[in-house]
């Protein structure tokens, strides 16, 4: 209970931390009135109500076979906290309406079989820039073994309390933690790294 509370973790990732397995830690949790991680906001772990959820999970058959490339727009974090940080009254004021900082562009390569991903944060979603994103995306998953994209898939489909240097800052550190050690369900609790060939 205790590892939950502290990590607000779901049994795929508390079973193997505990040695047990995923569905004993299941049982404990929900005969303990233990919410659904769903059911929780990520920040607080305080109950909020339940989303959707994807009852069907699809990958594909090997890496490269395909890419979705999504750009997220996302307001800049002024110094200090925006209004998540200070109420919304901050962000009505005049002064606050004047000092607009604008957008980052949230670029992201993911492979479908593997779940590798290669964000960057950048200045626009242009067509140069998206070209020029898909090369580097593309080079830094060659280097980690999925040396042929197949297709490209793409639409346009995180909001957090820290300074937009904070958040731009943390985005490298996350992604190798995503990659090398985050575990998902869909790779039976294994990271992204673990379904490539080492190289």
């Amino acid at each position: 209970m205790a590892k939950r509370r502290e990590e607000r973790r779901g049994q795929d990732w508390l079973g193997p931390e505990l040695g047990v397995p995923a569905r004993t830690v299941s049982r404990v949790l929900s005969r303990h009135g233990v919410p659904y991680l769903r059911e929780c906001d990520p920040l607080t772990g305080e109950v909020i109500r339940a989303s959707k959820t994807t009852a069907v999970r699809y990958e594909r058959d090997r890496p490269g076979e395909l890419v979705p490339m999504d750009v997220k727009k996302v307001g800049r974090i002024p110094d200090g906290g925006g209004w998540k940080a200070h109420g919304r009254k901050m962000g009505s004021t005049s002064a606050a309406k004047k000092a607009r900082i604008g957008y980052d562009y949230v670029h992201s390569l993911v492979d479908d079989h593997s779940r590798l991903a290669h964000p960057e944060i950048l200045p626009d979603e242009k067509g140069p820039t998206c070209g020029a994103f898909l090369r580097r995306a593309a080079a830094y998953f060659a280097d980690r073994g999925i040396t042929r994209i197949e297709r490209v898939t793409t639409d346009n489909p995180f909001s957090c309390r820290h300074s937009n240097d904070d958040r731009c800052a943390a985005l490298a550190p996350w992604l190798e933690h995503y990659n090398t050690e985050r575990r998902h369900t869909a790779l039976g609790s294994l990271p992204p790294v673990s379904r490539l060939s080492p190289t």
